[in-house]
């Protein structure tokens, strides 16, 4: 199985891709999609959208985990995160690819095993857990990653309660 994680973001957002064979986990290709600050919203949402596709046709995954939208203070930011992931859930979409959506309690806790994890070490996790030299940079490219694993683990759990759960 083949996951790609993203961390959305306007300024940057951050992808992995991973695969899932048997228990090990094997990078395939990671980085960011960045945008111009001075530039405007909507062209800034087209490139998303367009690097996002370009992303998903050449690497071909099975499946997209999203983080869910999650924000203290900074509602602007917030909105522009928002739309950022909705232009990146739309390219799946198109795809035809299930898309999946977790928090950073779930990714940390999926990741490192405890949902209060700091931001070292769940990059720390990361790079361990995909046998990576270095932490993958900038900071939503590691959790780009983390999610892809989040997911990658957590679907094999759901995969089974579907399992038994089934009439």
């Amino acid at each position: 199985m083949r996951v790609l994680g993203i961390d959305p973001g306007i300024a940057i957002a951050g992808f992995g891709f991973i695969d899932k064979i048997g228990s090990k986990l094997v990078p395939v290709q990671y980085g960011s999609i960045e945008t111009e600050a001075r530039t405007a919203q909507e062209i800034r949402l087209k490139q998303i959208y367009e690097s996002a596709c370009s992303l998903m046709d050449k690497y071909k995954p099975d499946t997209v985990a999203v983080e869910k939208l999650f924000f203290n203070k900074n509602v602007t930011t917030a909105f522009s995160v928002g739309q950022a992931r909705g232009v990146i859930i739309l390219a799946a979409a198109q795809r035809g690819l299930p898309v999946s959506e977790y928090t950073p309690l779930q990714v940390k806790q999926a990741v490192v095993g405890y949902g209060k994890a700091e931001k070292r070490q769940v990059q720390e996790m990361v790079r361990m857990l995909l046998n990576l030299s270095a932490i993958p940079k900038p900071d939503d490219v590691a959790d780009a990653l983390a999610i892809a694993i989040c997911h990658a683990h957590s679907s094999v759990l759901s995969h089974k309660i579907s399992e038994v759960t089934r009439p």
